[in-house]
């Protein structure tokens, strides 16, 4: 399947010189939707990858994360901006190409020694998913991959991550 002809891209958004890949127009459509579901999955099975769980960071690791962590028989685990949770939590923060940013998860939510797979819908610069694998290592989680719709290939992501497979299914 074309994966590529169900992002659409808007030029100059947020800001002028940036192309924002929008994935709406994959989640509207069924057969699109699940194809990248089974094939971020069956590349997981295909890499020897198995999970306790599965996080996701807001918002849009929100929509994958759950439907990777079903068909890997995983528990989903959110990761927050901050304020966003009502209990406990731990907090990272790190820094963004235009500033510092938070991300938070319940201090309930992993035990230590967790087998943990990031899921978001896209890699660019890697500081997010950087920041969540940091997360995950002073939580004593085992980090066993990465799972991204779209890669930015241009923008060096991937080199910001640890050593575990990084799996993407669209590159640009």
């Amino acid at each position: 399947m074309d994966l590529k002809s169900l992002i659409r891209d808007i030029p100059d958004f947020p800001k002028p010189g940036i192309v924002f890949r929008d994935i709406t127009p994959l989640l509207r459509h069924p057969e699109g939707l699940r194809y990248t579901i089974d094939a971020i999955v069956q590349k997981c099975k295909d890499t020897g990858i198995e999970a306790d769980y599965v996080v996701g960071m807001e918002s849009r690791g929100f929509i994958f994360g759950p439907m990777v962590a079903y068909q890997l028989n995983a528990g989903f685990i959110p990761i927050r901006k901050p304020g966003k949770l009502p209990a406990a939590v731990h907090t990272i923060e790190y820094e963004l190409e235009y500033g510092m940013d938070r991300l938070e998860v319940h201090q309930d939510a992993l035990h230590s020694r967790s087998r943990v797979l990031i899921v978001d819908d896209l890699i660019a610069t890697g500081g997010t998913a950087a920041a969540t694998a940091k997360l995950l290592e002073q939580l004593d989680c085992e980090l066993v991959g990465f799972g991204f719709i779209i890669e930015l290939k241009d923008l060096g992501g991937r080199q910001k991550l640890p050593d575990v497979p990084i799996l993407t299914l669209i590159e640009y």
